[in-house]
């Protein structure tokens, strides 16, 4: 890993937060990653269409990994020590969720689309440069639900690198009462890993064509949840 990248995968400072809520964070990011961890050892993975990922590779690009918000658990496991750089926000919340997935070998760079929106693709963009691999919760961090947002085609754009969606579907799952209706994985679930093709962006593409590709991202995501319920239902 080069120089550059090593802050990403650093826990950030608390400095601006209070005694009781550094003390939350601590503690939640610790118990989330090690609850992750035990549920992650019990799922048996399969993956669906892996051509895609080892496609992108061999084309001597990093894949911008491109998945809805309500399969961050699986996900975050599944694709742990990989160097990915994910986008995370600056709320309070976010906080825990960064030290629990920095734990899985996963660097933070801070921004959202509310706040710190342009530092925080900038930031992408750099790393991504720098060679690092990318993921973005596409309808994240507060949805709506199911709604790609043009962040991640503004990042293939500016790095050249293509969008790669993936579903992770598994079998039996808890379902959060959230925003996003979080999926939990049952210990000892089957997960299938659905990849959709790769998804490039021109970087002369004007906003008319940035807006096909954020709809192009949309369907490929929305046929991927569909193929993935069907493998469910058919299990």
């Amino acid at each position: 890993m080069q120089n550059d990248l090593a802050a990403p995968f650093t826990f950030g400072s608390l400095e601006r937060y209070t005694y009781r809520e550094r003390l939350i964070i601590r503690i939640v990011g610790l118990v989330s990653y090690i609850v992750v961890r035990i549920i992650g050892l019990t799922i048996r993975f399969e993956v669906t269409n892996t051509e895609s990922e080892r496609d992108v590779l061999a084309a001597g690009k990093q894949p911008i990994y491109s998945f809805w918000h309500d399969r961050m658990v699986t996900s975050t496991y599944y694709f742990r020590n990989r160097g990915i750089i994910v986008l995370s926000s600056q709320s309070f919340d976010s906080e825990y969720t960064a030290r629990c997935i920095q734990r899985f070998g996963f660097g933070i760079i801070k921004g959202s689309s509310s706040r710190g929106a342009v530092a925080g693709l900038v930031g992408m963009i750099r790393a991504m440069k720098a060679g690092a691999p990318a993921a973005f919760t596409v309808d994240g961090p507060k949805g709506p639900r199911y709604e790609v947002k043009s962040g991640p085609v503004l990042l293939a754009k500016k790095t050249g690198n293509p969008l790669l969606p993936f579903v992770i579907e598994c079998t039996r799952f808890w379902r959060v009462k959230n925003w996003d209706r979080l999926h939990v994985p049952k210990p000892f679930t089957t997960a299938n890993v659905l990849f959709a093709d790769p998804i490039y962006v021109d970087p002369n593409i004007d906003d008319e064509g940035l807006e096909a590709k954020r709809l192009e991202l949309q369907a490929a995501l929305d046929q991927l949840v569909d193929a993935g319920e069907k493998w469910r239902s058919a299990g």
